[in-house]
């Protein structure tokens, strides 16, 4: 299965969205707490597993290749914040996603450089400031 931009923002959108008290763990079951239009559970099951591999999220156990599985999520870890917080502005995604579509591929990692890196020109444009 190929990787989907899009549902990885959303998703982790989604995830940051939750309503959380600090320290507390929720269980998360895939299938039915991330749903999101357009996709299916098996594609958000692989991204959301895509996530928790890249150390996205403080969370543990519970993901294998069923969409019905759940997962413990207590966090965004420091690089997932980055990440959501560096493509959360609408103009800065689709300057992040229409450059790793250009080129035909992305790694988690780049996406998040590529979109710090719009960010950081946005910053600098607004405060002319060079960062």
């Amino acid at each position: 299965m190929k990787r989907d931009p899009d549902l990885i923002r959303k998703l982790m959108l989604k995830l940051e969205s939750l309503p959380m008290r600090a320290g507390s763990i929720l269980m998360i079951n895939t299938n039915k707490d991330l749903q999101i239009d357009d996709y299916s559970a098996t594609e958000v099951y692989y991204h959301m597993d895509q996530i928790l591999m890249s150390g996205w999220l403080d969370g543990a156990g519970g993901h294998g290749m069923n969409p019905n599985s759940q997962f413990s999520f207590r966090a965004l870890t420091p690089a997932g914040h980055d990440f959501i917080d560096s493509v959360r502005d609408e103009k800065v995604w689709k300057l992040t996603k229409d450059g790793v579509t250009e080129v035909g591929g992305f790694t988690l990692e780049t996406l998040s450089i590529l979109g710090k890196a719009f960010l950081k020109k946005q910053l600098e444009k607004h405060t002319g400031l060079e960062l």
